[in-house]
């Protein structure tokens, strides 16, 4: 997975909450997969949290072994600020609490390198449950 965005070149730590109207772009930049064979690609516009591609990439483990090349191409680059339960108003913007990336259909989110294994549709399936949302599986012909 990519990096988190290095804080200290930021003017401001904090960004106001991000604008989600972005539920009828399209993402025009890539539709197909760049270095594997395999990918995972968003039908649908959303956000993703780290801890919901962890679980796609560790489903993704189990079912195809260490030595399948499995790569991300999601970013997270926006920070979401939350205030602690049961304080007052005031005092200011709440800590960062955890990292968001923004994805339009069409995303590539996952690409995986050709396997021979018996059940590998399934595997991909199992894996793109785990995300918040609607995908398809791809699969690019050099």
């Amino acid at each position: 997975m990519k990096t988190m965005p290095n804080l200290t070149k930021w003017k401001f730590k904090k960004l106001h909450k991000p604008n989600f109207n972005f539920t009828k772009l399209i993402e025009r930049k890539v539709f197909s997969a760049q270095i594997y064979e395999y990918a995972i690609q968003a039908t649908e516009s959303g956000k993703l949290t780290y801890k919901q591609l962890e679980a796609c990439r560790r489903s993704l483990r189990r079912g195809l072994g260490k030595t399948v090349q499995i790569v991300f191409c999601v970013c997270f680059s926006v920070p979401v600020s939350k205030k602690p339960v049961a304080v007052r108003m005031g005092k200011g913007k709440g800590a960062i609490v955890l990292w968001i990336a923004i994805v339009r259909a069409g995303k590539i989110l996952v690409e995986i390198n050709c396997v021979a294994a018996i059940q590998f549709m399934s595997i991909l399936i199992k894996a793109s449950t785990k995300l918040p949302i609607k995908t398809t599986i791809i699969k690019c012909n050099f």
